[in-house]
C-alpha cells in the first residue's frame, strides 16, 4: 500500500466515522407493507420471529436465518474442553439445527468428521483470544483449519495495531485470514474485541475489515474484560449496513440477551448457552451443556 492508498483508506473511515455518530433523518423512515420503521418492518425477519426480534442483518452466508438456533454459533472455546465436551457439543448441534460449533483449531477435524452430513458447520478461531500473533501466522492459521474442514473463521484483529494507528498492518492482519477464506469459499468474521475500542476505533475497524473482504465483524472473543453489548451491535451494524453480517458474542446466555443483540442488527450469535436458549425459545425444561463462553 503506498501514501496514496492509505490517504483513501484514512478518507474513507474518517467519512464513515462521521456518518455512523450523525443522527441521519432517514432512521425513522417508514415501510409500505406495515407502516412501521423500516428498520423494524416484520418482513424483513420473518424466519426469527419466533426469538422476539424486531430487527435483523442480512445474513452473510446466504439469507436470514429461520429459526433461533439457526442464528447461533454453538460455541465451546474454554482450554480445558475434553474430548467428550467436543463430542458432546457436535452432538446438541446437530439434534438442535445451530449454524455451527465454534471451537479450537485443535478440534475442528474432529468435528468436521462428527458433523458430516448434518447441515452444522464448523467454526474455528484464528489469532485467538489475543491477536496479537503476526499475519503470516494468522494466514498459515486459516489455512491449516480449511484444510482440516472448517468452513467459517473468526480471526481477531491486531489490537495493540490498531489503538497505534498503524491501518497498513491491520488491514494486512485482516486480509490475511480473508484471502485464503475467499479463496476456498469459506466464512470469515473479524473479531474487533469491542470492549478495548473507543467508538471511533470500532469504526475504524469495521471499515478495515469491510475493505478487506470480510463476511462478518464480530463483537468480541468472550475472554476479554467484557462482551457483546447491543450499543456494538447497533454501532457495528450501521458501519457494515446489509452487505455484511454481525456476530455478537460474549456474555449472550439466554433468549432474552439473544433477542436484544438481534433486535440491534445481529445476524449470528456466538453463544455456549446455545442449547438452553432454544429450550426456552420452545418453552422446554432447560439443561445444561458442556460450554463455557
Amino acid at each position: 500500500m503506498d501514501n496514496v492508498d492509505l490517504k483513501r483508506l484514512i478518507d474513507i473511515i474518517t467519512a464513515e466515522v462521521i456518518a455512523a455518530t450523525r443522527p441521519q433523518g432517514g432512521a425513522h423512515a417508514t415501510c409500505a407493507c406495515h407502516a412501521t420503521r423500516l428498520d423494524c418492518c416484520p418482513s424483513r425477519l420473518q424466519g426469527v420471529i419466533d426469538a422476539g426480534a424486531t430487527r435483523i442483518g442480512l445474513h452473510a452466508a446466504g439469507g436470514a436465518a429461520t429459526s433461533v438456533a439457526g442464528l447461533i454459533d454453538h460455541t465451546l472455546l474454554k482450554p480445558d474442553a475434553t474430548r467428550q465436551d467436543i463430542e458432546q457439543l457436535c452432538r446438541e448441534a446437530a439434534e438442535h439445527g445451530f449454524a455451527t460449533v465454534c471451537v479450537n483449531p485443535t478440534w475442528v477435524s474432529l468435528c468436521a468428521r462428527l458433523l458430516k452430513g448434518s447441515q452444522v458447520g464448523v467454526c474455528t478461531v484464528v489469532g485467538f483470544p489475543l491477536g496479537a500473533t503476526t499475519a503470516d501466522v494468522k494466514h498459515y492459521e486459516t489455512r491449516r483449519a480449511i484444510f482440516d474442514g472448517a468452513r467459517e473463521v473468526d480471526m481477531v484483529i491486531n489490537v495493540g495495531a490498531l489503538k497505534s494507528g498503524d491501518l497498513r498492518a491491520v488491514e494486512r492482519d485482516i486480509e490475511a485470514v480473508t484471502g485464503p477464506c475467499r479463496d476456498c469459499g469459506v466464512v470469515s468474521k473479524v473479531i474487533i474485541e469491542a470492549v478495548l475500542l473507543t467508538d471511533e476505533e470500532k469504526v475504524t475497524a469495521c471499515t478495515l475489515s469491510k475493505a478487506a473482504g470480510a463476511d462478518f465483524v464480530k463483537t468480541s472473543t468472550g475472554f476479554g474484560p467484557g462482551g457483546a453489548t447491543a450499543a456494538d451491535v447497533a454501532l457495528m451494524r450501521k458501519v457494515v449496513g446489509d452487505d455484511m453480517g454481525v456476530k455478537a458474542a460474549g456474555g449472550v446466555r439466554d433468549l432474552e440477551g439473544l433477542k436484544a443483540m438481534v433486535e440491534a442488527g445481529a445476524s449470528r450469535v456466538g453463544a455456549s448457552a446455545g442449547v438452553k436458549i432454544v429450550q426456552q425459545s420452545s418453552g422446554k425444561a432447560v439443561t445444561a451443556g458442556p460450554s463455557g463462553y
